[in-house]
């Protein structure tokens, strides 16, 4: 190890007052302290394993310090005010969502955060489709047998969703107003709700999240009729993709790593290729399997092109004439 370089004299004394000058020392290179991480949403659910995945990998490679803060309520409005109100300088991140990043922006009015304008893009983390999950009493084995049965008993098949104005009540809304049925939505506070109330026939299906459903159809408990997404997903290749008999058909749960508006471009440049970078590790990778999830990636100019094209479709899903009560 190379000896530590003494200044004598002259130059120490130097040396000594320029370190008195105020602007001489050059600021702390960020991240100087913690970066808290706002998830709107409570412990455990996806957004949540999202946020503590990329926080866990992120502070083993480079030795930042990561806080995850829940700030649930409203279907994610309340914790996504709170980071767009958060000083811009890097601090504080938001984990993005479908629900308060692209849904509730039409829904809801006279929201206290603007979905595009008050946040600054960093990258798209990762997306999942939801599973269409039906209790093995109803007499359906395909989504066209669903459609059939919904449309014959008109009023009387329900599904259930994690919460009103969320992203699997709106799979559960695109599907009414494509395959042109009459089905009631049940809303239920939480991923454990919503698969709680199909297992125990409560409700007559659900779009769920892979990890909460799988489990049960292996003990039969569920039947897993398709995936939500463009295509079948690589998680469950045999299930059929929704769209494959409903065009038009797809919902999938995204994980976006957004900043408060105005956050520097230097700190954006800092973050974004670490977290690109995480992202494609074998490490990651698994983790977000082992959820059901895909990790994507991304310039921040795609996430903000990505999140434009969620808020134009579901604006359309919202004002055909989807009941938020």
């Amino acid at each position: 190890m190379k000896p530590a370089i003494l200044l004598t004299g002259t130059v120490a004394s130097l040396a000594s007052a320029l370190m008195l000058q105020p602007n001489f020392a050059s600021a702390q290179p960020y991240p100087a302290k913690p970066i808290r991480i706002i998830v709107p949403f409570t412990p455990g659910g996806a957004t949540d394993t999202a946020a503590r995945i990329m926080a866990q990998a992120l502070g083993n490679e480079h030795g930042w310090r990561f806080v995850v803060e829940n700030r649930p309520g409203a279907s994610g409005r309340i914790g996504t005010e709170v980071a767009a109100r958060a000083p811009a300088d890097g601090y504080t991140l938001l984990m993005g969502s479908v629900a308060p990043n692209a849904i509730i922006p039409s829904a809801v009015a006279n929201l206290p955060y603007d979905a595009v304008k008050d946040f600054a893009p960093i990258t798209l983390l990762a997306t999942s489709d939801y599973i269409l999950a039906v209790h093995p009493s109803l007499p359906v084995k395909s989504v066209k047998d669903l459609i059939a049965l919904t449309r014959s008993k008109p009023g009387q098949v329900n599904f259930a969703s994690v919460g009103n104005i969320s992203g699997a009540h709106m799979a559960g809304e695109l599907f009414k107003q494509l395959a042109k049925v009459n089905i009631v939505h049940v809303p239920y506070k939480g991923p454990s709700a919503g698969v709680v109330a199909v297992l125990s026939g409560e409700v007559s299906f659900h779009f769920a999240s892979g990890p909460t459903v799988l489990p049960h159809a292996k003990d039969g408990k569920v039947r897993l009729l398709a995936s939500s997404g463009a295509k079948r997903s690589k998680f469950t290749p045999t299930l059929p993709a929704i769209n494959e008999t409903l065009p038009g058909h797809e919902a999938t749960q995204w994980f976006a790593i957004m900043a408060p508006a105005g956050t520097s471009k230097d700190i954006i440049a800092r973050l974004h290729p670490a977290i690109v970078t995480m992202v494609g590790t074998p490490k990651v990778i698994e983790q977000f399997a082992a959820v059901g999830s895909e990790p994507v990636g991304g310039s921040p100019e795609e996430l903000m092109a990505f999140i434009k094209v969620e808020i134009t479709k579901w604006s359309k899903v919202v004002k055909s004439g989807v009941s938020l009560d």
